[in-house]
């Protein structure tokens, strides 16, 4: 077998990796992923297949490989902790930017248009300098923000 898919946990760790799974304060999830490192512990004796953990433990063979990836990157730790998937960046539009967007698009179109469109709208917020770079999308949310919509 690939040693990359080799978990060997000393008794420290298993002890520590066993509390936390019999914690009645231990979520649902984090109690599964600390199952499955016991029941991948090399150590104990012959470990069951990835195929047969997965069964065993009600979960997909990619959710198994992706605790062993996390084992060995990570450590236990932080294996045994929820993940922040994409962590909150901060935003382009403050609420002077916001109130400017909101202002422009409440006041008249450009000369040769009848109304305001998103594209027209994000066109006229980088002329103004009032953001750099910004995309559609963001006006669009921006608007809808404010329960704004353009015709």
């Amino acid at each position: 077998m690939i040693t990359k898919l080799m978990i060997r946990l000393n008794k420290e760790e298993r002890k520590h990796i066993q509390e936390i799974a019999n914690c009645p304060k231990t979520s649902k999830g984090i109690r599964r992923r600390a199952n499955i490192l016991l029941l991948l512990d090399r150590n104990v004796g012959n470990s069951m297949s990835i195929e047969e953990i997965a069964e065993r433990s009600d979960v997909t063979r990619q959710t198994v490989y992706n605790i062993i990836n996390d084992y060995h990157a990570i450590g236990i730790d932080d294996t045994l902790k929820y993940k922040l998937k994409n962590p909150r960046r901060s935003t382009i539009v403050t609420s002077d930017v916001e109130a400017r967007i909101v202002a422009l698009a409440c006041g008249n179109p450009p000369e040769g248009y009848s109304n305001w469109t998103v594209r027209l709208l994000t066109s006229n917020v980088i002329k103004l300098n009032i953001l750099e770079t910004v995309s559609r999308e963001t006006i669009r949310n921006t608007l809808k923000k404010q329960n704004l919509s353009l015709t």
